[in-house]
């Protein structure tokens, strides 16, 4: 079954509109390494067995190659132990915002779902090498997202609902950006009231149990 989460969860990025083609990848945590999209395959085509298991030191197992993009998948794994799946996309906003080589200010409160303050831009690097790789994770410190210049953007959680969910987020928050600034320099949140956010984001969404 998870093999086929991560393609459903490919074909929802491309039916939401954050990616297009096979542009992006998905992957998931697995008992020796990492369920991975193969490399250059349309979503649609996807079958459960084209789904490449790669593991830790980089090798991999199945007829497809695993995404060009497999290295900062599986870095971001052995950096983030509480990481299970990591989504990156060529969501329209965010590529634009990343192409501007900006990080994402925290103009608005549910900045807070990507994990901090902002969202940081990685510096540019090819796609599928090791640059790219250290330059994302740096972004990732202490986050759940992060752009890449001119590239995309990169989000992790610890199921793919969740990561996906982030994604959608995301790139909402980065059109609204985008939208502010084509009036003015929106007002941005200072660090006591994203201080403030990030707290009652610890329990934001979870039920108490009642009492007995």
């Amino acid at each position: 079954m998870t093999r086929q989460q991560v393609i459903n969860t490919a074909l929802k990025m491309n039916a939401l509109g954050i990616n297009q083609g096979a542009s992006g990848n998905v992957s998931t945590r697995s008992d020796n390494g990492f369920l991975i999209t193969p490399s250059g395959l349309d979503y649609d085509a996807l079958r459960p067995e084209d789904i490449v298991n790669v593991h830790m030191d980089g090798t991999y197992t199945g007829s497809l190659k695993p995404s060009s993009e497999w290295l900062f998948h599986r870095d971001i794994y052995l950096a983030k132990p509480d990481v299970h799946a990591v989504i990156h996309t060529h969501s329209k906003f965010a590529t634009t915002l990343a192409c501007l080589r900006r990080d994402l200010p925290p103009f608005h409160y549910m900045i807070a779902v990507c994990g901090g303050k902002d969202v940081r831009c990685a510096p540019y690097a090819t796609f599928g090498t090791q640059a790219l790789s250290d330059a994302a994770l740096d972004a990732l410190q202490d986050r759940h997202a992060c752009l890449l210049a001119n590239h995309g953007m990169i989000v992790t959680g610890p199921n793919l609902d969740k990561a996906l969910k982030i994604a959608q987020e995301l790139e909402l928050l980065c059109e609204q950006y985008l939208s502010a600034l084509q009036v003015g320099e929106p007002y941005i949140l200072s660090d006591s009231e994203m201080d403030e956010v990030l707290e009652k984001f610890k329990t934001y969404g979870k039920q108490d149990k009642p009492n007995p």
